[in-house]
């Protein structure tokens, strides 16, 4: 069942930059939009391109912070993700899977957990900021944040916005492996008085191979009492990662 959209949602505009914080002054700054809430409902429209395949869908969304992640189309696909597992059946083609974040780490081309994964639905850094010490370069209107020292499996660069310091864009490479995963915030919105992404653009490339993401969030709610209904039905096949 869809939610109605908040009154107080917008889209947020571009205010003026400041582009003379250091480093932590920034990280500092980004922290404090961080959004604070318990629940979160919303409508998703998700397209997926791989290949010459690809596909356009609307899910029922929700969001339990540092629990759990559902969605839902019409009930006939559910999906349910959690600190321990990921697990998803699909009504249409009488299949589940029910496992470890190997799934979507496959997907993206990167090793992900849960925090991984709520923190790029909410326009949060992959990485904890304060964990390295970063270098900051500002080009255009936004900021350039990059590790000091990148970590032997990979280059990580971080782009800020230069008014609101919320990520625009967050890279990540392994040359070796010729990975690229790179995840855009192209517009946000304020809903009660926080920021969440409006519009994800995700593009993950391995190799010759190309997986594109876009994912856009309507309607958003926060902190009502939400259920997170899910059950794999009996019967159904289980898919197998090779």
């Amino acid at each position: 069942m869809f939610l109605v959209g908040c009154k107080s949602t917008k889209t947020l505009t571009t205010g003026n930059s400041n582009l003379n914080l250091t480093a932590k002054q920034l990280i500092k700054e980004n922290a404090k939009k961080t959004p604070n809430f318990k629940t979160l409902a919303a409508r998703v429209k998700i397209d997926y391109v791989e290949g010459t395949s690809s596909k356009s869908t609307t899910v029922s969304f929700r969001m339990q912070k540092d629990k759990a992640i559902w969605m839902s189309k019409l009930g006939f696909i559910k999906a349910l993700i959690t600190p321990e597992r990921v697990s998803f059946y699909n009504k249409l083609d009488n299949t589940y899977f029910d496992g470890d974040y190997a799934y979507l780490s496959d997907l993206l081309g990167t090793d992900l957990d849960f925090n991984k994964v709520q923190n790029l639905l909410l326009g949060e850094a992959l990485y904890d900021l304060n964990k390295n010490d970063y270098e900051v370069l500002t080009q255009g209107n936004e900021y350039v944040l990059k590790p000091k020292i990148q970590p032997e499996a990979f280059e990580l660069f971080y782009l800020l916005n230069a008014s609101h310091y919320k990520i625009n864009s967050q890279q990540l490479a392994q040359a070796k492996e010729l990975r690229i995963l790179q995840i855009d915030y192209t517009n946000y919105q304020e809903v009660d008085k926080q920021i969440f992404p409006e519009n994800i653009n995700i593009n993950a490339v391995e190799g010759y191979d190309e997986t594109r993401l876009t994912i856009e969030f309507k309607s958003i709610t926060l902190n009502e009492n939400l259920s997170f209904p899910f059950k794999i039905p009996s019967g159904y096949d289980e898919i197998v990662l090779k």
